[in-house]
C-alpha cells in the first residue's frame, strides 16, 4: 500500500503573530508541521507498522518548508515531495490543484491530511483534491481501521460519533484525538537526512491553465476590546436603550 500525506508547513501555534502594513512578519519565527497534519503523518507511520506500506509527504510552499518535510521524515516516512514557491499562494482552489497533480502521480491507495490549517482555518484544500481525483473522502476522522480494501473511519459529528464504511482509495482528514504524534528519535533523525526529498516546481507540473481565484487583499490586527456597558433603568428602558445602541452605533439593525 502507498499512503500520501498532505502536509503543511505553519506558525508556531505559540508565536505572536505580528501584522506590518497587511503583511505578517516571519523574522524569528519558529515554523512547525501544521498540527492537524502531523495527526496525520502519525497515523500513515501507525499503518505503516502494522503492515506493508511505504508513507509519502507532500508539500507546497517555499525552501524553509523542508525542515516540516525532514521532521516527519524522521518521524518515520518514507520519502518527501516539496513543490516550491516563494509565493505565499492562499487559494485553496489553486493549492489543491497543485498538490493533485503530485498525488495523481504517485497512485496511492490513501490519502491523509489534516482537517484544516491552524493559519488559514479553511478546511479546503484536501476536500478539494479528493474531488478533483474523484474518490471518496471523510473528514474529521478520529479513528481509522483497515481490513483488506475496506476501510472503517469515526468521525467528530459535532460532538458525537458518526461511524462510516468506505473503500479504498479514498482521503481522510484528521481530527484532534485521532492519536498522539511521536516525537523523532536520534536515530529518526539521523536516518531522515539521507531519506530521498524530491524537489519540484509548479512549472514543471503543467498547470499553465489553473489560475489563482481569490486573493487576500489585506491583513489586520483585531480591534482592542473595549470594556462593556451596563444598561440602566427598567426593562423598557433598557430594551429601548440596546436598540438604539444596535441601531445607531453597532448598525446591525
Amino acid at each position: 500500500m502507498k499512503i500520501v500525506v498532505l502536509m503543511k508547513q505553519t506558525f508556531d501555534t505559540e508565536e505572536k503573530v505580528i501584522v506590518d502594513n497587511g503583511t505578517i512578519k516571519e523574522d524569528g519565527v519558529q515554523f512547525v508541521i501544521n498540527p492537524y497534519d502531523e495527526y496525520a503523518v502519525e497515523e500513515a507511520i501507525r499503518i505503516k507498522e502494522n503492515g506493508d506500506a511505504e508513507v509519502v509527504v507532500v508539500s507546497f510552499g517555499p525552501d524553509r518548508t523542508e525542515d516540516a518535510l525532514r521532521k516527519a521524515l524522521a518521524m518515520g516516512a518514507d520519502r518527501a515531495v516539496l513543490i516550491e514557491s516563494e509565493q505565499p499562494y492562499t487559494d485553496e482552489s489553486f493549492v489543491s490543484a497543485v498538490l493533485a497533480k503530485v498525488v495523481e502521480k504517485e497512485a496511492p491507495e490513501l490519502i491523509l491530511a489534516g482537517n484544516f490549517s491552524v493559519d488559514n482555518g479553511a478546511g479546503q484544500v484536501a476536500i478539494r483534491l479528493a474531488e478533483t481525483l474523484g474518490i471518496n473522502h471523510v473528514g474529521a476522522v478520529t479513528k481509522v481501521t483497515l481490513e483488506g480494501d475496506t476501510v472503517f473511519v469515526e468521525r467528530d459529528a459535532e460532538g458525537d460519533v458518526e461511524r462510516i464504511r468506505t473503500k479504498l482509495p479514498v482521503l481522510l482528514t484528521a481530527q484532534q484525538g485521532l492519536n498522539d504524534p511521536r516525537y523523532p528519535s536520534l536515530p529518526g533523525i539521523m536516518k531522515a537526512k539521507k531519506k530521498p526529498l524530491e524537489r519540484l516546481s509548479v512549472s514543471e507540473l503543467g498547470l499553465d491553465d489553473i489560475s489563482v481565484r481569490t486573493t487576500v487583499t489585506h491583513r489586520y490586527n483585531p480591534p482592542k476590546k473595549e470594556a462593556g456597558e451596563i444598561l440602566q433603568g427598567d426593562i423598557a428602558t433598557q430594551v429601548e436603550t440596546l436598540v438604539k445602541k444596535l441601531r445607531e452605533e453597532a448598525k446591525v439593525i
